[in-house]
């Protein structure tokens, strides 16, 4: 039946322009049944908007609660993670009698915590009480209760109410400050004894504002209540605070109730009341006025049939404009397509319609263009090869004849029991053999040692008793890893651009040291030093990665594929008295790699 009716379809509308087609496919899919429909349309919408008003407001009582749901859960996470670490637990139970013990305490919760406090949003203090006499306060994380002012009332108090709380989780809305709340929970040992507390203090208007402010245009409200009937948040925060009275919960005050002006009665309210449990014991309450579904159905109801009219009306004749644009773009589009045929890549569509012949057409701009490059790239292809090829031959090193030569120059000269020479050709070797193994790019701090001695021996050769070399190695950084080839250009700097040659006690100082999880590799020298425009010049362009002939940009553009940000590389000179020059990264006791980006 289907191919059936295709096939009479295709057949009415075989002699047809596309113009013709869209304009008939309109008339006969849409003006006509909307005509016909119409009618019984704007009956049965307005006998279902009452159905679907109460379902809308049903549907954002439960999204509200969904969404309260899903965020009490990620603080209350956050706190019982924190209050149920084991870690520090036993270390709020310890007794220090040592001050680095209570410093690597204070160090082990900052590292711990302090990136943790940060995970959500809102959170505006994130504080670890305790009670422990021989354990700090550092004013950052960790706290003892004092004779402060906390969540509105004297901190000292709070604790203890806190404590001896039966909850172990409590929100609680901040008493006199509408714009916060907050989160405390216990931390308990093994035994069931307090050893403190987690609090964590929330910005109001990052965590309910957005969600609980001009709820139903206006028209309603939205509260927030916990397990104890006690409003959290409120569309109308001066009700935050107090406790919440409906007829279907037990425990509502009567008229002779005692504190009843602590409640907010909402028994006998006339306006629809939907109640969301959450999985906490929480409740979303949300409050709409019925009268207002009467007006907006009148309204909606002459609304409908003013727009339906007008639409049917306008849509002719927006009907006709779109389709004479899109018959004439296609046109055009076949115009130019007839031009790429004959080999005028030059030729552009020009349009600003973002629909889908605008991204045809865009696509037809991109392939034209492609297509001249690439007819281009074809015809330059075979002399850049022929390039190409002559360069690599020129370029080419053979690190084994290199290697060998030296080996013959090393028995040449054993032969005639020239140590000098031999000494001379082993640091040959040495050097070569790192600096034309581009097979590795990360070798071990004392391969890069061995590296820079090679150099400096051979300058010692070059130079004999100009200078004077002082080393200051770490021996327990030289089995870390680190870039190939930093230090010897470094030293190299001291003798092409620092004249260490020319000063007089000249000293040429290498240091190694690792720290705090951190390796720092410095060179010193004597020499002229660096003039103080010369030395921002230089600074600039290591920092910005441009070439300053002292190969700068080279070790800090390595550095950077390997450490990121973690790597610092440093310039400090005082003209004609010294230079010295740092490089700081991180101890990598495994072979660092490359990072995603760089």
């Amino acid at each position: 039946m289907r191919i059936s009716f295709a096939r009479w379809i295709i057949r009415f509308t075989r002699g047809m322009s596309l113009r013709g087609k869209l304009l008939a496919l309109y008339v006969l899919i849409l003006l006509l049944p909307t005509l016909l429909l119409g009618s019984g349309a704007v009956y049965m919408i307005f006998q279902g908007f009452h159905r679907s008003y109460l379902s809308a407001v049903d549907e954002t009582a439960r999204q509200t609660a969904q969404i309260v749901d899903f965020s009490k859960r990620s603080y209350d996470l956050l706190a019982v993670r924190t209050a149920t670490d084991g870690e520090l637990v036993a270390r709020l139970a310890r007794q220090y009698d040592d001050m680095a013990e209570v410093v690597d305490t204070v160090n082990y919760v900052d590292r711990t915590f302090l990136i943790t406090s940060k995970y959500l949003p809102g959170i505006v203090d994130f504080r670890i009480y305790h009670t422990n006499d021989t354990l700090v306060q550092d004013g950052q994380l960790l706290w003892r209760p004092e004779n402060r002012r906390i969540a509105g009332q004297d901190e000292s108090s709070w604790y203890r109410e806190a404590i001896a709380s039966s909850d172990s989780l409590r929100w609680r809305s901040v008493p006199g400050n509408a714009k916060r709340s907050y989160i405390t929970h216990k931390i308990i040992d093994r035994t069931g004894t307090p050893l403190g507390l987690v609090y964590i203090l929330l910005n109001y208007d990052v965590v309910f504002g957005e969600l609980l402010d001009h709820p139903f245009h206006d028209k309603g409200s939205l509260f927030i209540v916990d397990h104890d009937r006690r409003i959290l948040a409120s569309t109308d925060r001066g009700y935050i605070g107090e406790r919440l009275a409906l007829s279907e919960w037990p425990g509502t005050p009567t008229s002779d109730s005692t504190g009843k002006d602590d409640w907010l009665d909402l028994s006998n309210s006339r306006e629809l009341l939907i109640v969301k449990p959450l999985s906490s014991g929480w409740n979303v309450v949300t409050s709409t006025a019925m009268k207002q579904l009467s007006a907006q159905n009148r309204t909606i109801l002459l609304l409908i049939i003013g727009i339906t009219i007008f639409f049917l009306l306008l849509s002719v004749s927006l009907m006709l404009t779109v389709v004479q644009n899109i018959v004439r773009r296609i046109r055009k589009l076949g115009y130019r397509m007839g031009d790429l045929s004959r080999g005028e890549f030059e030729a552009a569509i020009r349009y600003n319609e973002r629909d889908e012949l605008g991204e045809l057409e865009n696509m037809f701009n991109l392939m034209s263009e492609r297509l001249g490059k690439l007819v281009e790239d074809i015809t330059q292809a075979g002399l850049q090869e022929k390039e190409q090829a002559f360069k690599a031959l020129q370029a080419q090193i053979n690190p084994h004849f290199i290697y060998n030569s030296l080996g013959l120059l090393r028995w040449r000269a054993m032969d005639a029991q020239d140590e000098e020479q031999i000494q001379i050709i082993d640091s040959l070797t040495t050097f070569y053999r790192l600096t034309l193994n581009n097979q590795i790019s990360v070798i071990r701090i004392r391969d890069e040692v061995e590296h820079v001695k090679a150099y400096l021996d051979i300058c010692q050769f070059r130079y004999p008793g100009k200078v004077r070399i002082e080393w200051k190695i770490d021996e327990s950084a030289l089995e870390l890893y680190t870039i190939k080839t930093v230090l010897q250009p470094i030293v190299e700097n001291s003798y092409l651009h620092g004249g260490i040659i020319r000063k007089q006690d000249a000293v040429i100082r290498i240091s190694i040291k690792r720290q705090n999880g951190r390796v720092a590799m410095s060179v010193y020298d004597n020499g002229q030093g660096i003039p103080e425009n010369l030395l921002r010049q230089l600074s600039e362009g290591v920092h910005a990665g441009k070439g300053n002939g002292f190969g700068s940009a080279n070790i800090k553009d390595r550095l950077t594929l390997y450490f990121g940000a973690d790597a610092d590389y440093t310039f400090e000179s005082a003209l004609g008295e010294w230079t010295l020059v740092t490089i700081d990264f991180p101890a990598c006791q495994a072979e660092p790699s490359m990072r995603k980006g760089s």
